[in-house]
Protein backbone atom coordinates (compact mmCIF):
# COMPACT_ATOMS: atom_id res chain seq x y z
CA UNK A 1 0.00 0.00 0.00
CA UNK A 2 1.77 3.04 -1.17
CA UNK A 3 0.31 5.07 1.76
CA UNK A 4 2.14 3.60 3.63
CA UNK A 5 4.93 4.16 2.50
CA UNK A 6 4.33 7.78 2.18
CA UNK A 7 3.70 7.95 5.96
CA UNK A 8 6.94 6.01 6.75
CA UNK A 9 9.16 8.11 5.03
CA UNK A 10 7.87 11.40 5.79
CA UNK A 11 8.01 10.02 9.46
CA UNK A 12 11.77 8.86 8.93
CA UNK A 13 12.74 11.80 7.73
CA UNK A 14 11.37 14.28 10.33
CA UNK A 15 12.51 12.44 12.84
CA UNK A 16 15.82 12.19 11.49
CA UNK A 17 15.77 16.18 11.24
CA UNK A 18 15.10 16.34 14.95
CA UNK A 19 18.02 13.73 15.69
CA UNK A 20 20.72 15.48 13.75
CA UNK A 21 20.07 18.39 15.98
CA UNK A 22 20.87 15.58 19.16
CA UNK A 23 23.74 14.34 17.29
CA UNK A 24 25.12 17.85 17.16
CA UNK A 25 24.54 19.23 20.19
CA UNK A 26 24.34 15.94 22.92
CA UNK A 27 26.03 12.85 21.61
CA UNK A 28 28.89 15.02 19.57
CA UNK A 29 29.73 17.35 22.76
CA UNK A 30 29.68 14.19 25.01
CA UNK A 31 32.03 11.89 23.54
CA UNK A 32 34.32 14.93 23.32
CA UNK A 33 34.15 15.40 26.68
CA UNK A 34 34.09 11.75 27.87
CA UNK A 35 36.46 10.22 25.27
CA UNK A 36 37.22 7.35 26.88
CA UNK A 37 33.24 6.00 26.53
CA UNK A 38 33.30 7.39 22.67
CA UNK A 39 32.97 3.75 21.45
CA UNK A 40 30.09 2.68 24.07
CA UNK A 41 28.10 6.08 23.12
CA UNK A 42 28.53 6.28 19.07
CA UNK A 43 27.75 2.16 19.39
CA UNK A 44 24.57 2.87 20.64
CA UNK A 45 23.68 5.52 18.98
CA UNK A 46 24.11 4.41 15.54
CA UNK A 47 22.35 0.84 16.68
CA UNK A 48 19.53 2.78 18.08
CA UNK A 49 19.09 4.69 14.32
CA UNK A 50 19.68 2.04 12.53
CA UNK A 51 17.02 0.00 14.30
CA UNK A 52 14.59 3.08 14.11
CA UNK A 53 15.35 3.39 10.15
CA UNK A 54 14.41 -0.69 10.23
CA UNK A 55 11.46 -0.28 12.51
CA UNK A 56 9.52 2.56 10.69
CA UNK A 57 9.96 0.73 7.51
CA UNK A 58 9.04 -2.39 8.82
CA UNK A 59 5.98 -1.56 11.10
CA UNK A 60 4.66 1.62 9.57
CA UNK A 61 5.89 0.87 5.43
CA UNK A 62 4.88 -2.96 6.00
CA UNK A 63 8.15 -4.30 4.31
CA UNK A 64 9.45 -7.60 5.56
CA UNK A 65 12.52 -6.92 7.48
CA UNK A 66 14.43 -10.11 8.33
CA UNK A 67 16.06 -11.52 11.66
CA UNK A 68 19.54 -9.76 11.56
CA UNK A 69 22.61 -11.56 12.31
CA UNK A 70 24.88 -11.09 15.25
CA UNK A 71 28.25 -10.12 14.65
CA UNK A 72 30.92 -9.72 18.05
CA UNK A 73 32.11 -6.66 16.67
CA UNK A 74 36.15 -5.48 17.31
CA UNK A 75 39.61 -4.21 16.27
CA UNK A 76 40.25 -6.32 13.50
CA UNK A 77 36.70 -7.12 12.40
CA UNK A 78 36.20 -6.25 8.62
CA UNK A 79 32.36 -6.50 7.39
CA UNK A 80 31.72 -6.77 3.51
CA UNK A 81 27.81 -7.25 2.22
CA UNK A 82 26.73 -6.83 -0.83
CA UNK A 83 25.12 -3.56 -2.15
CA UNK A 84 21.28 -3.60 -3.09
CA UNK A 85 19.29 -0.35 -1.49
CA UNK A 86 19.58 2.75 0.75
CA UNK A 87 18.86 0.24 3.68
CA UNK A 88 22.36 -1.59 3.48
CA UNK A 89 24.23 0.09 6.20
CA UNK A 90 21.34 0.32 8.70
CA UNK A 91 21.13 -3.64 8.07
CA UNK A 92 24.81 -3.58 8.92
CA UNK A 93 25.13 -1.79 11.35
CA UNK A 94 22.30 -3.30 13.67
CA UNK A 95 23.99 -6.38 12.56
CA UNK A 96 27.13 -5.88 14.91
CA UNK A 97 27.52 -5.87 18.49
CA UNK A 98 29.60 -4.18 20.79
CA UNK A 99 31.12 -1.59 18.66
CA UNK A 100 30.21 0.95 15.71
CA UNK A 101 31.75 -0.60 12.34
CA UNK A 102 33.62 2.44 9.84
CA UNK A 103 32.68 2.35 6.97
CA UNK A 104 34.21 3.32 3.59
CA UNK A 105 31.68 5.85 1.96
CA UNK A 106 31.19 8.10 -1.10
CA UNK A 107 32.39 11.20 -0.51
CA UNK A 108 28.65 13.38 -1.54
CA UNK A 109 27.18 12.13 1.61
CA UNK A 110 29.64 14.50 3.36
CA UNK A 111 27.35 17.38 2.86
CA UNK A 112 23.77 18.31 2.79
CA UNK A 113 22.29 15.11 4.33
CA UNK A 114 20.37 15.85 7.84
CA UNK A 115 21.46 13.21 9.83
CA UNK A 116 24.37 11.86 7.46
CA UNK A 117 26.81 14.43 6.63
CA UNK A 118 27.82 15.09 10.19
CA UNK A 119 27.87 11.25 10.85
CA UNK A 120 30.18 10.51 8.36
CA UNK A 121 32.73 13.09 10.11
CA UNK A 122 31.62 11.90 13.66
CA UNK A 123 32.20 8.62 13.21
CA UNK A 124 35.27 9.59 10.93
CA UNK A 125 34.24 7.39 7.52
CA UNK A 126 36.72 7.26 4.99
CA UNK A 127 35.61 8.58 1.45
CA UNK A 128 35.66 7.91 -1.77
CA UNK A 129 34.79 9.56 -4.58
CA UNK A 130 35.33 7.58 -7.83
CA UNK A 131 35.76 10.87 -10.19
CA UNK A 132 38.41 12.26 -8.52
CA UNK A 133 41.64 13.64 -10.03
CA UNK A 134 44.23 11.59 -9.39
CA UNK A 135 46.19 13.26 -6.43
CA UNK A 136 43.09 13.57 -4.50
CA UNK A 137 42.12 10.08 -5.31
CA UNK A 138 45.78 9.12 -3.86
CA UNK A 139 44.55 11.26 -0.48
CA UNK A 140 41.69 9.59 -0.17
CA UNK A 141 43.27 5.75 -0.71
CA UNK A 142 45.97 7.12 1.58
CA UNK A 143 43.40 7.88 4.43
CA UNK A 144 41.53 4.87 3.89
CA UNK A 145 44.97 2.56 4.30
CA UNK A 146 45.23 4.71 7.53
CA UNK A 147 42.24 4.50 8.85
CA UNK A 148 42.10 0.07 8.42
CA UNK A 149 45.50 0.43 9.99
CA UNK A 150 44.90 2.37 12.93
CA UNK A 151 40.90 1.49 13.47
CA UNK A 152 39.92 0.16 16.99
CA UNK A 153 36.52 -0.70 15.73
CA UNK A 154 35.05 -2.65 12.51
CA UNK A 155 35.48 -1.37 9.50
CA UNK A 156 32.72 -2.32 6.61
CA UNK A 157 32.93 -1.91 3.05
CA UNK A 158 30.43 -2.63 0.14
CA UNK A 159 33.19 -4.14 -2.36
CA UNK A 160 30.69 -3.58 -5.79
CA UNK A 161 31.23 0.24 -4.99
CA UNK A 162 27.59 0.67 -6.25
CA UNK A 163 23.87 -0.49 -5.36
CA UNK A 164 23.05 -3.75 -8.00
CA UNK A 165 20.30 -3.12 -10.47
CA UNK A 166 18.92 -6.89 -10.25
CA UNK A 167 19.97 -7.78 -7.18
CA UNK A 168 22.67 -10.09 -8.49
CA UNK A 169 26.46 -9.96 -7.45
CA UNK A 170 28.27 -7.68 -9.63
CA UNK A 171 31.66 -6.81 -9.97
CA UNK A 172 34.19 -5.89 -7.27
CA UNK A 173 35.81 -2.52 -7.35
CA UNK A 174 38.58 -4.07 -5.50
CA UNK A 175 41.41 -1.08 -5.21
CA UNK A 176 39.79 -0.14 -1.32
CA UNK A 177 39.51 -3.96 -0.70
CA UNK A 178 43.00 -4.76 -1.60
CA UNK A 179 43.98 -1.40 0.58
CA UNK A 180 42.00 -3.30 3.81
CA UNK A 181 43.83 -6.41 2.93
CA UNK A 182 47.33 -5.03 2.84
CA UNK A 183 46.95 -3.05 5.79
CA UNK A 184 46.10 -5.95 8.42
CA UNK A 185 45.23 -9.27 9.59
CA UNK A 186 41.24 -9.63 9.66
CA UNK A 187 38.42 -11.71 10.20
CA UNK A 188 36.52 -11.14 7.79
CA UNK A 189 32.49 -11.51 8.14
CA UNK A 190 30.47 -11.96 5.23
CA UNK A 191 26.89 -10.89 4.75
CA UNK A 192 24.72 -11.10 2.16
CA UNK A 193 21.15 -9.80 1.18
CA UNK A 194 18.47 -9.93 -1.20
CA UNK A 195 15.07 -8.58 -1.79
CA UNK A 196 15.98 -5.10 -1.44
CA UNK A 197 16.86 -4.01 -4.94
CA UNK A 198 13.49 -3.31 -6.61
CA UNK A 199 13.08 -0.34 -3.45
CA UNK A 200 17.00 0.88 -3.68
CA UNK A 201 16.41 4.50 -3.39
CA UNK A 202 14.09 6.51 -1.08
CA UNK A 203 12.37 7.75 -4.10
CA UNK A 204 11.45 3.99 -4.61
CA UNK A 205 9.97 3.70 -1.21
CA UNK A 206 6.71 5.95 -2.91
CA UNK A 207 5.89 3.15 -4.58
CA UNK A 208 5.05 1.17 -1.66
CA UNK A 209 7.96 -0.14 1.06
CA UNK A 210 5.24 -3.48 1.06
CA UNK A 211 7.17 -4.35 -1.61
CA UNK A 212 10.52 -5.32 0.61
CA UNK A 213 10.47 -9.00 0.97
CA UNK A 214 14.03 -8.19 2.39
CA UNK A 215 16.33 -11.89 3.23
CA UNK A 216 19.76 -11.82 5.52
CA UNK A 217 22.04 -14.07 6.23
CA UNK A 218 25.98 -14.23 7.56
CA UNK A 219 27.65 -16.20 4.44
CA UNK A 220 30.67 -17.44 6.95
CA UNK A 221 33.96 -15.63 8.73
CA UNK A 222 36.79 -15.87 6.85
CA UNK A 223 40.62 -15.10 8.19
CA UNK A 224 43.25 -13.08 6.40
CA UNK A 225 46.21 -13.69 8.14
CA UNK A 226 48.78 -12.37 5.62
CA UNK A 227 49.04 -8.94 4.27
CA UNK A 228 51.72 -9.36 2.88
CA UNK A 229 50.17 -12.11 0.55
CA UNK A 230 48.28 -11.25 -2.53
CA UNK A 231 44.90 -10.35 -2.09
CA UNK A 232 43.72 -11.64 -5.64
CA UNK A 233 42.77 -15.58 -4.65
CA UNK A 234 41.19 -14.79 -1.93
CA UNK A 235 39.20 -11.48 -2.94
CA UNK A 236 38.02 -14.01 -5.61
CA UNK A 237 37.52 -16.96 -3.13
CA UNK A 238 34.88 -14.79 -0.78
CA UNK A 239 33.35 -13.89 -4.15
CA UNK A 240 32.56 -17.15 -4.97
CA UNK A 241 31.03 -17.41 -1.78
CA UNK A 242 28.72 -14.46 -1.08
CA UNK A 243 27.63 -15.53 -4.89
CA UNK A 244 27.24 -19.15 -3.68
CA UNK A 245 24.90 -17.78 -0.60
CA UNK A 246 22.83 -15.72 -2.97
CA UNK A 247 21.81 -18.65 -4.84
CA UNK A 248 20.97 -20.34 -2.05
CA UNK A 249 18.89 -17.92 -1.12
CA UNK A 250 17.11 -17.27 -4.28
CA UNK A 251 16.66 -21.45 -4.80
CA UNK A 252 12.89 -22.43 -4.15
CA UNK A 253 12.02 -23.97 -0.99
CA UNK A 254 11.52 -27.54 -1.06
CA UNK A 255 8.37 -28.82 -1.81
Amino acid sequence: MKLRGYIALFLICLTLLLLDVVQRFVVAPWVKLRPDRRKVVLGRWQRFLARFILFMVSRVGGAVIPALPRIQGSAGTLVLMNHQSVLDIPLVVASIETAYPRIITRTRYERWIPLISHMTRLYQYPTVDPSANPGEMRRMLANIKKAARDADVPMAIFPEGTRSKDGSIGSFRTTGLKLLLKSRPWTVHLLVVDGFWQRAKLKDFLGGMAAIRGKMTHAGSVEWTDPRSDPDPFIDRIREQMERTLEEMRAPAPI
